[in-house]
């Protein structure tokens, strides 16, 4: 099994191959969330799960968008409500530009965390340069209902394994082969396999050696062959794991 568990195939960089990428992904994956960003792009990733068995979506309100739709939480609520939606995502905070202002991120990201605890589905956590408010938030609303996944994570081995102890995954995508990973590189090597998620981000975060070039959900393999070198496990232990893994968190029956 090989599984990607944060993928954005409704981007418009797939315009051109979309249908092809897609094939390819179904060759070599068991399943993928496609994960939605706003309420565009969380129909479109909808679109994506009706058309093919193997894909899954996520529907929210990326941080960069909580200003312009600042009031949908219903209509996420509602798309929510299809059978193929498997989590509420991404969500978070993003303070790496200084929009949206940080009061519209934290209401839409508070919002969407109460709207997964009320349909019982896991959050996908967006958390760029914002990792205290995130924790203090997810904190403040924390109860046993609440679950998720930390992607692309960025944080210290430290702080991974608080988001563990709230009942959280870690996912890592592309950054974890880059020459400078050393942080993201001790966090793969440390955190328990059982809470441990793999993605591609795509078509962003491209692993080595194809960094610089488009990435496509297939490349999620580079991310668990060199998750397997720095835990000295064989590639087949880390994906079948991390698939296993995806599978509980997103309740998903192969």
């Amino acid at each position: 099994m090989l599984v990607d568990s944060h993928a954005h195939l409704e981007d418009e960089k797939f315009n051109d191959d979309r249908e092809e990428i897609i094939k390819r992904c179904q060759k070599e994956l068991t399943f993928l969330i496609n994960v939605g960003s706003n309420i565009d792009t969380s129909k479109k990733s909808i679109e994506l799960s009706k058309k093919y068995d193997f894909i899954y979506a996520s529907v929210g309100i990326h941080p960069q968008y909580s200003q312009q739709e600042i009031n949908k939480i219903n209509m996420i609520e509602e798309l929510a409500k299809n059978k193929k939606v498997v989590a509420i995502g991404e969500i978070g905070l993003d303070y790496h530009y200084e929009e949206p202002a940080k009061e519209f991120q934290k209401q839409v990201f508070t919002e969407h965390i109460r709207l997964a605890k009320k349909l019982k589905l896991p959050v996908i956590i967006h958390d760029r340069e914002a990792h205290k408010d995130v924790l203090e938030i997810i904190k403040k609303e924390w109860d046993k209902e609440l679950k998720g996944v930390f992607h692309s994570y960025s944080g210290s081995v430290e702080m991974a394994f608080q988001c563990i102890e709230m009942n959280f995954y870690i996912s890592l995508a592309g950054p974890v082969t880059f020459k400078n990973a050393r942080k993201t590189v001790e966090v793969a090597e440390k955190i328990p396999i059982d809470k441990l998620l793999i993605e591609t981000d795509s078509p962003y975060l491209t692993p080595e050696p194809l960094r610089g070039k488009r990435n496509d959900p297939t490349n999620v393999k580079y991310v668990a062959k060199k998750i397997a070198e720095i835990r000295n496990k064989n590639f087949e232990e880390i994906s079948e794991k991390t698939a296993e893994n995806a599978q509980k968190l997103f309740n998903i029956k192969i």
